[in-house]
């Protein structure tokens, strides 16, 4: 095991679990840095990975990766700003005939 692959586990545990549980918790405006760092973090485990193996197919993904990450956050964005539509007021019922005695039918 090499230093890049240390540096690659240390990221992991260290690194990726907090921005894990940040993502999964809380409201949305609150779990959106901890996804956006998650795929920041994933990108340089990525690169970490392609020097430890030597594998320059690693560093492809870190780069789609870091291409993709920023994408998603800004569609995570939208659909968070969009919010629950408003619910819309019920239409008023139509008058009703009455009867004689006053109760509608």
């Amino acid at each position: 095991m090499n230093t890049w692959l240390t540096a690659t586990a240390a990221l992991l545990t260290l690194g990726l679990g907090p921005c894990l549980w940040v993502a999964a918790r809380g409201p949305g405006h609150r779990r959106l840095p901890g996804a956006n760092l998650a795929t920041t973090l994933v990108a340089v485990v990525f690169l970490l990975l392609a020097q430890g193996f030597g594998r320059s197919s690693y560093t492809d993904m870190a780069l789609a990766l870091a291409v993709l990450g920023p994408t998603g956050t800004l569609v995570f964005t939208r659909f968070l700003g969009a919010g629950p539509e408003p619910a819309s007021e019920p239409e008023p019922e139509p008058d009703r005939p009455r009867r004689e005695d006053g109760a509608a039918r």
